[in-house]
């Protein structure tokens, strides 16, 4: 693994911000596309691996906020900025949560009552994505800013835990539309979401670059709020929700087991 970092910033050492973001956000949007593509197998994936795997999703996550984005920010010193910026993160996507109509392939529609009946599914299904990729391509995006081994080892921890998500996008639209090539649609346009979000805190960071030591901790910190509002308020539930409980759990500790001694001995 840590060959690989290495062979990875070898690579894009000495090119333009922009091109390091955009081959480092490539890692998870091409690993999500990976993961969508079992769809082909159909019904003959089991539903009980995808819930084991979302389990694993959950542990990665869990340790890539803390060590590579909270923890971090608060070693800079403003700790006002790191709160502040938790905050206001989770606060951004439960209002995005709650004011855009989007679609859970497991809890249903959730929105307006009003345009239950007039949204094309295709939609809702592009916004389920976009709302719950945004916090995760902020997050490579910012933790790129601020180093690129950072970036590095957060667009990996994501890609690991996106490639079971992946599956997750693809594998529920399948069985109800048996349409193979929408379906791998969807899960590399939730890949190329996470690219497009990472350049939103650099275009912050462009922007403010006067007040770049009091917004890198904000950043930072807003994209791990975002991050652990997703986890807890759909990550979590979302795999806990078909009764494979026992597997989702170990594959919650595996993940972050896992996570937490790459960030040990490569961070």
């Amino acid at each position: 693994m840590d060959s690989l970092v290495d062979y990875i910033l070898q690579g894009i050492i000495g090119l333009p911000p922009t091109y390091q973001l955009f081959f480092i956000g490539l890692i998870p949007a091409v690993l999500t596309s990976i993961g969508s593509f079992p769809v082909i197998l159909g019904k003959k994936i089991s539903e009980k691996y995808i819930y084991a795997g979302l389990g694993f999703s959950g542990g990665v996550m869990l340790v890539a906020l803390f060590t590579s984005l909270l923890i971090p920010s608060l070693d800079m010193g403003c700790y006002l900025c790191v709160y502040t910026g938790f905050i206001v993160g989770a606060l951004t996507i439960y209002v995005l949560d709650k004011s855009l109509p989007h679609l859970h392939f497991i809890k249903g529609y959730e929105g307006p009552k009003w345009f239950r009946r007039t949204y094309m599914r295709m939609l809702l299904v592009v916004l389920a994505i976009i709302i719950h990729n945004i916090p995760e391509g902020m997050a490579v995006g910012v933790s790129t800013i601020y180093g690129l081994k950072d970036g590095v080892l957060v667009a990996l921890a994501i890609g690991i835990q996106d490639i079971p998500e992946g599956l997750a996008v693809s594998l529920p639209y399948y069985s109800v539309s048996k349409d193979m090539r929408k379906s791998l649609a969807l899960g590399v346009i939730s890949g190329f979401s996470e690219l497009a979000a990472a350049y939103i805190p650099l275009g912050v960071v462009v922007l403010f670059s006067n007040v770049l030591e009091l917004l890198m901790p904000f950043l930072m910190s807003f994209s791990a709020g975002a991050m652990i509002y997703v986890v807890v308020h759909e990550l979590i539930p979302e795999t806990y929700s078909h009764g494979h409980d026992d597997l989702s759990t170990l594959g919650f500790f595996t993940g972050f087991i896992i996570m937490f001694l790459l960030d040990t001995f490569l961070g």
